[in-house]
């Protein structure tokens, strides 16, 4: 009798799932509350997989041995319950990717930021290294569907707290933890220790042949990680100390020490610039050393890396202003690594959904840098009060091109327009890739 697997959510990674499950033998049904994308549906109907739309028919939802659970559908949601209160086992799409992956390691990176920069410039370093790897996961490709459609010997994912949250066995060869600051707390009943409890379940089932990286500058970090039974090799990242294992700044130098070797490099060499991205690299170079990359290999390509989209992507000067687009910046923490890089006056692009947010963290740097700030969202009074006696200037934008050209009108030559919201994007758009096209479409207009 075959095992009956139910799909809740039919975007990337609930196709992803449904395919791989299919070829593993699952009986599969995909069920999505809303309408399902073109591509998404056909791919569903090239691999002949039964599903519905625009609703969730609870006897054909509630008859499965085991459910994948999409991450944006959280805990409270009605169906959720009343799966929970059946007993049926809920995972999420890692774990039955994990299941399925065979011999293959797994680089596995999570955090509140730096994590889509650190995932993608590891796996810069590995693939510049010879490794045959992927990168999968909250990057944007389905983990699941790599492993079932085109296997590699290493996996280098991307992972979120919603993802962490229904893993059972999942375990990473090489586990990394950016940072933990307040986010998404919305989803954890607004009880940060929730939300680093999640975070700290990628080291949950990791051996003593494993290895967990961690910023060992990150306070929360420190402040807990002597609550879990870890049972890793430690390889902590650092800006402040000296260290006998793992990654250190000293002296304007990079130094990796792993294993009795030491490697140092210039920070001056590397291409990503800012202290965050210094984090980003120290920890991205940890994780390729722990999976046998050569030291010259990972100087070679921490000097060839090239930005993400949408994360302090330079999109332009005009007339001596300069256009930045940090759409990513979804959280109050990635704005402030934003400001702090910055050496020139600022008029700010804030605002979208705000997910229980605390604008006093950037208050000292906003107060330093910023001569004007445009809210680009709904709900701004938030905004106004937090910033209205730091800030001479604050006015609303609806959209990315009012956002734009009213950002352009109080900027000066040697100054820099810069969206980074701090705050998701559903309000006035489909998500944050969304919003950075829209202003960098804005910006090319003025």
């Amino acid at each position: 009798m075959k095992k009956r697997m139910v799909i809740l959510g039919a975007g990337e990674s609930g196709v992803g799932a449904a395919i791989l499950a299919q070829q593993q033998g699952y009986e599969v049904f995909v069920s999505d509350g809303a309408a399902i994308k073109e591509v998404y549906k056909n791919e569903l109907l090239a691999h002949d997989i039964d599903f519905e739309e625009s609703q969730h028919t609870s006897e054909l939802v509630l008859s499965a041995d085991e459910i994948m659970k999409s991450p944006g559908i959280p805990e409270k949601n009605e169906l959720v319950k009343k799966i929970r209160e059946k007993g049926i086992s809920i995972i999420s799409e890692v774990e039955l990717a994990y299941r399925y992956k065979g011999n293959s390691k797994i680089i596995a990176i999570t955090g509140s930021n730096g994590k889509t920069t650190t995932t993608a410039l590891t796996y810069h370093i590995c693939k510049h290294g010879g490794a045959d790897c992927a990168m999968v996961g909250n990057i944007g490709y389905s983990f699941a569907k790599q492993v079932a459609l085109d296997p590699k010997p290493l996996y280098i994912a991307e992972i979120s707290s919603f993802q962490l949250d229904d893993i059972k066995t999942f375990k990473p060869d090489v586990a990394v933890l950016t940072n933990i600051t307040e986010d998404h707390l919305d989803r954890y009943d607004y009880k940060m220790q929730l939300y680093i409890n999640s975070k700290f379940s990628i080291t949950k089932n990791q051996t003593a042949q494993d290895v967990f990286i961690y910023n060992m500058d990150d306070l929360v970090t420190r402040e807990n990680i002597n609550q879990y039974f870890i049972q890793s090799t430690l390889a902590p990242f650092t800006m402040s100390n000296q260290l006998p294992t793992g990654a250190f700044l000293a002296n304007a130098k990079m130094h990796l020490k792993w294993k009795n070797e030491e490697m140092k490099m210039s920070i001056e060499d590397f291409a990503l610039k800012g202290k965050h991205n210094q984090y980003n690299s120290m920890a991205a170079s940890l994780a390729s050393t722990a999976v046998d990359i050569k030291k010259e290999k990972i100087r070679e390509a921490l000097q060839t890396f090239e930005s993400l989209e949408h994360r302090m992507e330079s999109v332009m000067s005009i007339k001596g202003v300069e256009f930045i687009n940090d759409s990513k910046a979804t959280n109050v923490n990635s704005t402030w690594f934003a400001l702090e890089s910055m050496n020139k006056p600022i008029v700010l692009i804030l605002g979208g959904v705000d997910k229980g947010n605390d604008y006093g963290l950037l208050k000292e740097l906003v107060k330093e840098k910023v001569k004007a700030i445009v809210c680009l969202g709904i709900e701004n009074q938030k905004i106004h009060e937090a910033f209205a006696d730091l800030v001479p200037t604050i006015v609303d934008a609806n959209s990315a091109t009012e956002a734009a050209q009213s950002a352009f009108h109080f900027a000066e030559k040697g100054d820099v327009v810069l969206l980074s919201p701090a705050c998701a994007s559903f309000d006035l758009f489909k998500n944050y890739e969304d919003r950075g096209k829209q202003f960098k479409q804005a910006v090319k207009s003025l």
